[in-house]
């Protein structure tokens, strides 16, 4: 049984803890309710620029400060950004706690964006680097053929050419607008008192917070565009492809339902693609699926590596699999494998208080549902295999199917892919 505390303070932020006083440590996240998704075109990538900037220095504390308080603390202090959601986090002895909010809520609001020409010679570096890196830039050419001009399709790193010129007042007047109390979640998870928590955020945070002109709310993804063909060229050893749809929004019953395909599919070692593929016949060394839920949409994919004589036979198993699924062909067997599987992780995943408080965060920043892990549990129970075949057959239906890839040729490409989605490879040689 799992149980949390949640409070809303006056200025609108909200702090949700699990207690869990077998445990010393504790892990705290500061959940900001904006991404990527948040930016219009001018502002590619200033939500991840700021996550940066975050660590380079506060009022009451310099860069190398934030640094050795936790080195000192023996403590782990990171941050990430999404496309709906920017979070700062930590873990630290249960002793430790009150100094690693101090700090934590100074970076989030109070930073000096100090250093920021330097900062974004480091974010335009990260970006080269994932363009050098086909496996991880195939996922945003898929985001982008999914979802098109829609900040959704852009990656979260964003633009070079708006890191490059930004102005230091624009990231400060973003950060302002969105790094305010009413759209914070401050989670925590493990030994910790919630009420002595809440104190602390409730006379921290808002001496700290600066605030800004609030923004509106965030405008609802209505109905994603056709689906695209993306390719770029480069001379790599392998070709790597993405192929998929539009998936299932956070709230989506069926999202469990969408777990279980993945298992099946492409998400385990003894999935069929990664049997098939890999383990019968040798024909890459990466091949996986992979899913994304957000408020109003999500997306369900798969992704293969492999060198170009291989390329075909790669997408010929994908495309049979994938028929094979629609046609109702899932065994019994291999669904209750997929459910265990799921379960495993997930009960193994919350032995660590870091992922308790993530589910916690995330949950209540994007406003999901927070379910306890017994409604989990059968949740996943409940899934049958005809509804995994139904599901597949309308996610993965061929007309809903877009496709990316990175290679040396487009040709060979077109052909490897024209058996899964022949109508995407015909209108892009009309």
């Amino acid at each position: 049984m799992q149980s949390y505390l949640l409070t809303t303070l006056d200025g609108g932020g909200r702090v949700i803890t699990e207690p869990l006083p077998s445990v010393r440590s504790a892990a705290i996240g500061i959940w900001i309710g904006s991404g990527s998704r948040d930016e219009d075109d001018s502002q590619a990538g200033l939500s991840h620029f700021l996550e940066h900037l975050l660590f380079k220095g506060t009022k009451s504390y310099s860069a190398l400060e934030i640094a050795e308080v936790f080195d000192g603390m023996g403590g782990e202090l990171n941050a990430s950004t999404a496309r709906d959601y920017t979070v700062v986090y930590a873990r630290v002895l249960d002793a430790h706690l009150d100094t690693a909010l101090d700090v934590m809520t100074d970076m989030v609001f109070a930073p000096t964006l100090a250093d920021l020409d330097a900062e974004r010679e480091v974010v335009l570096e990260e970006i080269a680097m994932i363009e050098d890196t086909p496996p991880e830039l195939v996922h945003d050419l898929f985001a982008e053929a999914i979802f098109g001009d829609h900040p959704l399709g852009r990656p979260v790193l964003g633009s070079a050419d708006v890191i490059a010129s930004v102005p230091p007042a624009d990231v400060a007047a973003y950060h302002r607008s969105r790094y305010r109390l009413d759209n914070v979640v401050v989670a925590a998870a493990g030994s910790v008192d919630h009420d002595a928590l809440v104190e602390r955020v409730r006379t921290m945070a808002p001496k700290r917070s600066r605030a800004g002109a609030r923004i509106g709310a965030r405008p609802p993804f209505v109905a994603p565009p056709p689906p695209s063909l993306r390719f770029v060229r480069k001379d790599t050893e392998q070709y790597h492809v993405c192929l998929g749809a539009p998936g299932l929004a956070r709230s989506d019953r069926r999202r469990f339902t969408a777990s279980i395909l993945d298992g099946i599919l492409g998400g385990s070692a003894s999935s069929r693609l990664f049997q098939e593929i890999r383990e019968k016949r040798g024909l890459a060394y990466a091949v996986y699926t992979f899913g994304a839920q957000y408020a109003d949409t999500g997306q369900i994919g798969v992704y293969v590596g492999t060198r170009e004589e291989n390329l075909a036979a790669c997408m010929e198993v994908v495309a049979a699999e994938l028929d094979a699924l629609a046609d109702g062909g899932v065994r019994e067997d291999e669904v209750e494998r997929a459910k265990e599987n799921l379960k495993g992780r997930i009960m193994l995943s919350m032995e660590m208080t870091s992922n308790r408080m993530s589910r916690l965060g995330k949950s209540l920043v994007t406003d999901s549902e927070l379910l306890s892990l017994d409604q989990i549990l059968a949740e996943i129970d409940a899934v049958e295999a005809s509804s995994v075949a139904g599901l597949a057959a309308y996610l993965l239906a061929e007309e809903r199917l877009s496709v990316a890839g990175i290679g040396p040729s487009e040709d060979r490409f077109l052909a490897a892919v024209d058996r899964i989605t022949p109508g995407l490879v015909a209108a892009k040689a009309a």
